[in-house]
């Protein structure tokens, strides 16, 4: 078992059960018609034990966590039993479902963005789900929240208490989220993706936290994600999921070692794994010219981010007197101008005491064609640093140079015509699809502000082959982003940042809300669409294996410093700081055996830690 004990196994399987599902349907009502959702699904969890929901995007595990908690659209309509407690769900009233939730049953959303009021502090937020539920003062609600922010693993929690929403990162924002959901101890705990925007380490950390919460106080945990590492990290049984429906159930080790269903089977296959170099290290600048090879850079490619693996061998340029010219890693050829380019970048936020240095002295260059990984913690700096290249903050000090202009010396009307040759897609897609629109009307937007004359009917056209290339239906072009899953809601923004044909894609944490079946085709989407246009690719991520299978180059940040950076192949084979090496070692894998043997390691290493600070 994992989130239990052995000793309490038995009594785990023999309570009865704190969520039970038989027989659940969903269908959803929209303007083309009905659309089953779920088909009958039956499930249980019990006391202290944690049951993953696994599926590509659109299979129903969020809408299966929804409708447990009450909480479908109004155009959605269940159908079956769903139990929690005793309390039968399915057509209660609210009045009756506010009780419960909150305290008998909690839940972690997928986007922190839509669960967090951005006019209240965060202090404020988590104290009032204490003091819906339980009869105590504000001054004790609100030392408990700063607690709460402390478990959760949120630097300086005292100061974060008194901040808002938009003064966290994407990751500070979903552990926000968690301390809320677990403030006054459910018993049951459905969480949503719950380590979708967390770095590997806070991953880890938060992993812990609610596998404590299951063991002290027998928390039963149905837990909807697409990592399969997370899984085996954390769950006892999985359940699979396909087009709503349950194919595969079983205890994690027989699901993931020893599936039985051809679609869990291709699900795994699909899952980026992170290539680790045991035993040698980092080569020397006197070990390559001993060799007589160099790190170099890599040229664009076109096959799939998935197939092509790690990109660690050299690739040379041949000289007119037919030898070989080989260049070093990270440097851009003099021929070929560097797309984005930041120099020495600071930026600092606020005055005084209360000033927070965002970077420091940041700089790096990403050539045409080219993939740059930016990696670290949450809270390193780096959607601040892609913020900077994108020209929607002004740095401190420092230069950045766009398309081989300085950003700092172009007017406004310059610099929206640059724009015009960048896509973007944001961390969190609900923040940056419009409720309002269409999916096709999000879309067409930047055609509508960049591409003045082109016509409807070539704006439909465009719209209609850049869903196709991100791997949806055309249909979905006259659906709300309310209607789609997350992963779907990912692609539209990606679908939105492509149809400009852009010279720099932008892409902060564009895997992050994706399945491992959806995240290999998006990722192959963009290696393919860099091969025939030749856009540069800023990618913000802190998942280390997609880095290592689609970057060429990587910077790894740190509390607004670049701590390494060189080849991907290089620096995440063979690190020279043990920062990136504690990071590359909280990437979970998708094998529960190895995993628990990783998790002991780790906490034995912080048991150690602790002893030698107290001696």
């Amino acid at each position: 078992m994992t989130a239990t004990t052995d000793g309490s196994a038995a009594r785990t399987a023999a309570a009865e059960p704190i969520l039970e599902l038989d027989d659940l349907g969903v269908v959803f009502t929209t303007e083309t018609g009905e659309v089953p959702a779920v088909k009958g699904v039956s499930l249980q969890v019990r006391p202290g034990e944690t049951l993953a929901l696994v599926g590509e995007s659109g299979s129903g595990k969020s809408t299966i966590a929804l409708a447990a908690m009450g909480l479908l659209t109004g155009n959605a309509r269940a159908t079956g039993s769903a139990v929690i407690a005793g309390t039968q769900i399915v057509g209660a009233s609210e009045n009756g479902l506010a009780a419960l939730r909150g305290k008998t049953a909690s839940m972690v959303f997928q986007e922190p963005a839509t669960a967090l009021d951005p006019l209240t502090r965060i202090g404020k937020q988590i104290a009032e789900v204490i003091r819906n539920h339980r009869d105590v003062t504000a001054k004790h609600a609100a030392a408990e929240a700063v607690d709460l922010l402390r478990r959760v693993g949120i630097p300086e929690p005292e100061r974060r208490a008194r901040a808002y929403p938009f003064q966290l990162s994407g990751g500070q924002r979903q552990r926000v989220v968690i301390a809320m959901a677990i403030a006054n101890e459910p018993r049951l705990l459905i969480a949503d993706e719950p380590t979708t925007a967390l770095d590997v380490t806070v991953q880890a950390e938060i992993l812990d936290l609610l596998r404590r919460l299951a063991v002290e106080t027998g928390t039963g945990v149905l837990l909807v994600t697409h990592n399969m590492g997370v899984v085996a990290d954390f769950a006892d049984r999985v359940a699979v999921m396909y087009q709503g429906e349950i194919v595969e159930t079983g205890a994690v080790e027989d699901v993931l070692l020893r599936p039985t269903h051809d679609y869990t089977r291709r699900l795994l296959a699909a899952v980026p794994r992170l290539s680790v170099a045991e035993t040698a290290a980092r080569p020397t600048a006197a070990d390559t010219d001993a060799q007589g090879e160099a790190e170099t850079v890599v040229q664009p490619v076109t096959e799939s981010a998935a197939v092509r693996g790690p990109v660690t061998e050299p690739a040379a340029l041949v000289a007119e007197s037919g030898e070989p010219v080989v260049e070093p890693a990270g440097v851009v050829a003099e021929s070929a101008a560097p797309v984005v380019e930041l120099r020495d970048i600071s930026v600092v936020f606020g005055r005084g005491k209360t000033a927070v240095h965002a970077l420091d002295k940041v700089s790096f260059r990403v050539g045409p064609a080219q993939t740059l990984g930016l990696v670290g913690e949450s809270g390193s700096g780096k959607s601040t640093a892609a913020r900077v290249a994108l020209g929607l903050i002004a740095p401190t000090s420092g230069t950045v140079s766009l398309f081989g202009t300085d950003l700092g010396r172009t007017r406004a009307r310059a610099r929206r015509a640059l724009r015009a040759g960048i896509g973007v897609v944001l961390q969190d897609p609900v923040a940056s699809l419009d409720a309002r629109m269409t999916i096709g009307e999000c879309i067409a937007e930047p055609l509508r502000i960049h591409r003045r004359d082109l016509t409807a009917k070539d704006r439909q056209a465009k719209i209609a082959a850049v869903l196709d290339q991100v791997r949806l239906p055309r249909e979905v072009g006259r659906r709300a982003p309310r209607e789609l899953s997350g992963g779907q809601r990912q692609r539209v923004s990606l679908a939105r940042a492509l149809v400009l044909e852009p010279r720099l894609l932008v892409a902060d944490e564009p895997t992050s809300a994706l399945d491992v079946s959806v995240q290999e085709a998006v990722l192959e989407v963009i290696t393919e669409l860099q091969g025939e246009l030749g856009f540069a690719c800023l990618f913000v991520s802190h998942d280390l294996a997609v880095v290592q299978h689609f970057a060429q180059h990587v910077v790894v940040m740190r509390a607004g410093r670049i701590e390494e950076q060189g080849s991907t192949g290089t620096t995440l084979l063979h690190p020279e700081t043990d920062y990136t090496r504690r990071l590359l070692a909280a990437v979970p894998v998708p094998d529960p055996v190895v995993q628990r043997g990783r998790r002991a390691e780790r906490l034995a290493a912080l048991a150690a830690g602790r002893t030698e600070a107290q001696a």
